[in-house]
């Protein structure tokens, strides 16, 4: 896929995406991603995930009444009874704090102390998330993602760490089936739940009609 095309799936000036063009093709070149299906449904998934190759860090910068629609079970706003829930307002606007909470004790993180929830939040193409899976990926790609972590956010890292977490969820297998239900689950392996799937399947049939144009 040329500049001009991966500028049209993703929405954005040939200058924006030049750069990610040849990291791209290496990722897909290094884990298999070799033929249309492959290719269009990796580029429909990395491109809704990143905003069109543009946000490659998780925006963690919520109001106080989002926190409690977002993690109804962590957040209230008084006058509600608290529970065992935070008060959503201390944590409005404040990026770290917020990570720290959510993610604490999961995904192979610490504690709230220990600042693996901000340390080891969403980068990358796919928003790679928590301690296990910055570990897992640094061994297979041999870079050191741990005590590095922003080298996810440069085009050649961020676009490995992409193919490599194909290849983790099976991705090639998911999308040489081919079928809405497959790309279901490719969704829901990359992003937990069907969240923006329209807005994904519309680039993985915009992908596919490029890549076939492209011969």
């Amino acid at each position: 896929m040329n500049a001009n095309d991966l500028a049209a799936l993703a929405q954005r000036t040939a200058d924006d995406v030049a750069p990610w063009q040849e990291p791209i093709e290496l990722a897909m070149r290094e884990f298999g991603i070799d033929s249309t299906a492959r290719q269009a449904a990796f580029l429909a998934q990395i491109v809704h995930e990143s905003d069109g190759l543009g946000q490659l860090v998780e925006n963690l910068n919520y109001s106080a009444q989002r926190l409690t629609v977002v993690w109804p079970h962590h957040f209230y706003l008084p006058p509600d009874e608290p529970g065992n829930r935070h008060d959503a307002n201390a944590y409005a606007h404040h990026p770290e704090a917020l990570a720290n909470l959510i993610y604490a004790g999961r995904l192979g993180n610490g504690h709230e102390d220990s600042g693996d929830g901000w340390n080891f939040r969403g980068r990358g193409l796919v928003q790679l998330t928590g301690r296990r899976l910055y570990t897992e990926a640094s061994e297979a790609l041999g870079i050191d993602l741990v005590n590095q972590p922003d080298l996810l956010l440069e085009p050649l890292q961020a676009a490995r760490a992409a193919g490599w977490y194909w290849s983790h969820i099976e991705g090639n297998a998911l999308a040489d089936e081919g079928t809405q239900d497959a790309f279901d689950r490719l969704t829901v392996a990359i992003n937990g739940e069907l969240i923006g799937q329209p807005h994904r399947v519309a680039l993985w049939r915009h992908a596919e009609s490029l890549l076939r144009a492209a011969g």
